[in-house]
């Protein structure tokens, strides 16, 4: 691991630069025994693809100190912790309404879009983290054959629910906002609430399936959802 300040009140937590699960199950270990043992002095902790970013009270530790605690849990033999994790299932309408990159990905792939569809909702996600909108998961463990770069123009609207595919990543976005990914579909339910606790449902090491739901069943979903009356499927993984 390699410490860097994050300004005067942080500490970033290094990994090898890479999307890796074993990576993933680290900072998930980490973060547990942090929010553990330096409960009384930290603020905040962030988890991204490769880092872990550590707030804490500076009238209460000084960065010296975080980064010797931190090396100290993180080398300590025999506590590991498993992260705990949840299996969501997520509903997505692939309707070419939606998935407006999808034949674009099909040509470039030489691949049906039903082929695209079934291999999207044919593995289980690891949640890395949430960012660049609040409620948006990084997702990875796309099957490499639907891997695609980035559009090289980014939209200037991307709907909310949009479901899309970067480089070797898949996410939703939660708000309508910007985006630069291709997408695939929509999905109806609300990723991000502000009168929900917490406001996103999921967390960093949870677990996201997708499956297919036509234009009808979004639409039912979706005022459900408005209703208040829909609930992800979920369970506990492993």
């Amino acid at each position: 691991m390699i410490f860097k300040p994050l300004g005067s009140i942080g500490a970033l937590v290094e990994w090898p630069e890479k999307i890796d699960v074993e990576i993933l199950k680290e900072i998930g270990s980490l973060r547990q025994k942090i929010e553990k043992e330096l409960h009384e002095v930290v603020i905040d902790i962030v988890p991204a693809y490769n880092s872990l970013s550590v707030f804490f009270n500076t009238s209460k530790i000084r960065y010296s100190s975080v980064i010797r605690k931190i090396n100290d849990i993180y080398n300590k033999k025999g506590d590991d912790i498993i992260p705990g994790s949840k299996l969501w299932r997520i509903p997505v309408c692939y309707d070419m309404s939606f998935g407006i990159d999808l034949e674009e990905i099909a040509r470039v792939k030489k691949m049906s879009v039903k082929e695209i569809v079934k291999l999207h909702t044919s593995v289980i996600y690891d949640v890395y983290f949430i960012g660049f909108l609040p409620g948006f998961l990084y997702l990875g463990g796309l099957p490499e054959a639907i891997h695609y770069k980035r559009r090289a123009k980014p939209r200037q609207k991307v709907l909310k629910g949009a479901v899309g595919i970067a480089d070797a990543q898949t996410g939703i976005y939660p708000m309508e906002s910007p985006g630069g990914w291709n997408i695939i579909g929509n999905s109806p339910f609300k990723f991000f609430s502000v009168e929900e606790d917490p406001p996103c449902f999921a967390r960093s090491g949870d677990k996201i399936l997708f499956y297919s739901v036509d234009l009808n069943e979004h639409k039912r979903i979706r005022k459900a959802v408005e209703m208040g009356s829909f609930k992800l499927e979920n369970e506990v993984y492993g």
